[in-house]
């Protein structure tokens, strides 16, 4: 059984290269976060943002390269080792991908019964303080057809927070949202850093909501990182590209 462990480097990429077929998706990206950090990822669509993570998370396997989750490879790890990894690490799916058959207490105690050995009343309890922490506890019987987009997307973060994870995965939290239910997804984002040190990465074509809870930004072209810094530095890039990435999304 592998056990993962604080480091200061929980997530480390090395010269990570992906394609389909013909199509280069990712060539030669390198990144690092250390604990407790926001890692926004931009860039436009086609860049392979969220195919980077579905590499880190293990759904898909890359061509090249190096991915270390708390230090250990994970690149062609065995499935058992990597189910394991996987439970320090939460995912929000752009879509929330709640089960459309369960409540919404089912959904997020689903990850709850499958991997921990709780009782019903403590499996319970933890559910109902996890829909606290996203302000969703007062809807645990509704079902996700009943759900705004924003609200499928709170639940979605209490599932993925069931296990505890000390990494936080979100690929495009604020999508097809209003920007006030934007704000208030971004909000959460930065509580829970504060509340449980949590590393987390981001991709977001939301350039305004970045500002508000990324600690690093990070830039993709063609599969590339052409942009490694703060915030303050992306706004004030005289490159080219980065110059008119900026305008664009502005």
């Amino acid at each position: 059984m592998i056990r993962t462990k604080s480091n200061s480097q929980p997530i480390f990429v090395q010269k990570l290269h992906k394609s389909f077929g013909s199509q280069t998706v990712l060539q030669g990206v390198n990144l690092a976060t250390v604990q407790g950090e926001t890692l926004v990822v931009l860039g436009r669509s086609g860049t392979g943002k969220s195919v980077l993570l579905k590499l880190i998370v293990g759904l898909q396997q890359p061509d090249s390269g190096s991915i270390r989750i708390h230090g250990h490879e994970i690149s062609g790890l065995a499935t058992e080792g990597l189910n394991e990894i996987r439970k320090k690490i939460g995912f929000l799916f752009q879509q929330a991908a709640l089960y459309d058959s369960l409540t919404v207490e089912e959904n997020v105690a689903f990850p709850l019964a499958r991997h921990t050995s709780l009782r019903d009343s403590e499996r319970r309890d933890r559910v109902h303080r996890l829909l606290a922490s996203v302000g969703m506890e007062k809807e645990l019987t509704k079902m996700p057809s009943d759900l705004s987009g924003g609200m499928q997307k709170r639940v979605g973060l209490a599932r993925a927070l069931a296990l505890d994870p000390d990494i936080l995965l979100f690929d495009e939290p604020t999508a097809g949202l209003d920007p006030i239910t934007a704000a208030e997804i971004g909000e959460l984002i930065v509580k829970l850093k504060k509340e449980r040190n949590l590393t987390s990465i981001v991709v977001t074509h939301d350039v305004h909501g970045a500002r508000s809870f990324a600690d690093r930004v990070i830039l993709l072209r063609e599969g590339k990182v052409v942009f490694d810094g703060p915030f303050s530095q992306l706004e004030q890039s005289v490159d080219p590209f980065v110059v008119r990435f900026m305008k664009d999304a502005a």
